[in-house]
């Protein structure tokens, strides 16, 4: 069995639209980003990256490459799912803390874990998603932007 841990951290954007693991939250302001911007499906990606010993996701979709802008997060999160599949791996679970002011996250977590597992080939029970405030401290608190934090458990 392997550990590995996710972390990533948008700030707010005007003009784009919000996208958490997939789900686009209506009403929303969206995140900066070379990439659609889907904070928690970069976490999630570093946390299986990392659990495989297979760098991070700057390392396999470099903000740099013109490939990625704009790109769909679900499709690399795909990508990144087939890659630890063909290693050997089956993931056994994800667990992700979102950390934001806004939007309020508890009406789209089912939402989220239901589109999450889906992108991970496993059963809903195995993804847990919590939203969480930073009670206004840092900048993070200040709205300013989402912060994720994610553990992905291989076997």
């Amino acid at each position: 069995m392997r550990i590995g841990c996710g972390y990533d951290s948008h700030r707010f954007e005007d003009g784009r639209r919000l996208v958490l693991g997939g789900v686009t939250i209506l009403g929303a302001t969206g995140l900066k980003g070379h990439s659609d911007a889907d904070v928690l499906i970069h976490a999630i990606i570093d946390a299986l990256l990392g659990a495989a010993a297979r760098g991070d996701i700057g390392s396999h979709f470099p903000d740099t490459d013109a490939r990625w802008k704009d790109a769909d997060s679900a499709q690399l999160l795909a990508a990144v799912v087939e890659e630890i599949a063909a290693a050997g791996y089956r993931i056994g679970n994800v667990d992700a803390t979102v950390i934001c002011e806004r939007p309020k996250l508890r009406p789209h977590i089912d939402a989220i874990r239901a589109r999450l597992a889906q992108l991970l080939g496993v059963d809903v029970g195995q993804v847990s998603v919590k939203g969480k405030t930073n009670e206004q401290m840092d900048a993070v608190g200040a709205g300013v932007g989402i912060a994720v934090h994610a553990v992905a458990l291989l076997a």
